[in-house]
């Protein structure tokens, strides 16, 4: 990675996801996505850690860095500026449910980076953001169906 200003950072976003216990199928798709976000230049990857809470409830973390194997993501081990402390992960495995694994991904947003800098220079300043999430998505292109099956 080319060394940047932070005038020219992009946006810098993180997401939770947890795998229930029995409903994991890990084949290897989500890695190489993100992997492919990576070398296209749409993302950064800053933080990757895997979170395992025990049926016990115990809370255990691995950064991307610290596992023996990398594998392809040891490509990105350089650009790591492991963002999370481990109270960050911990709040976050704590509403995980027991016997589920899950990751927590911080990530730049690359392709909004030019933009964030014009509107910064043009005296912009972000008042509010936020996410829809694609099951609140799912659920209203749903009902709007149902409506219009419905005839109403």
């Amino acid at each position: 990675m080319t060394e940047r200003s932070i005038d020219e950072l992009g946006p810098i976003d993180y997401l939770v996801v947890e795998f229930p216990a029995g409903q994991q199928n890990f084949t290897g798709a989500a890695a190489l996505e993100l992997l492919r976000l990576h070398d296209a230049g749409m993302i950064r990857v800053m933080d990757l850690v895997l979170i395992g809470k025990g049926p016990d409830g115990t809370v255990m973390a691995q950064e991307l860095g610290d596992l023996e194997d990398m594998g392809e993501f040891a490509r990105l081990e350089t650009e790591l500026a492991e963002t999370l402390a481990e109270e960050d992960v911990l709040k976050f495995g704590e509403v995980m449910q027991p016997g589920s694994m899950g990751a927590v991904l911080v990530y730049e947003n690359l392709w909004a980076a030019p933009f964030g800098s014009a509107l910064r220079h043009a005296g912009g300043q972000l008042i509010a953001n936020g996410r829809i999430p694609i099951q609140a998505i799912i659920a209203a292109i749903e009902a709007d169906e149902a409506l219009a099956a419905g005839g109403i």
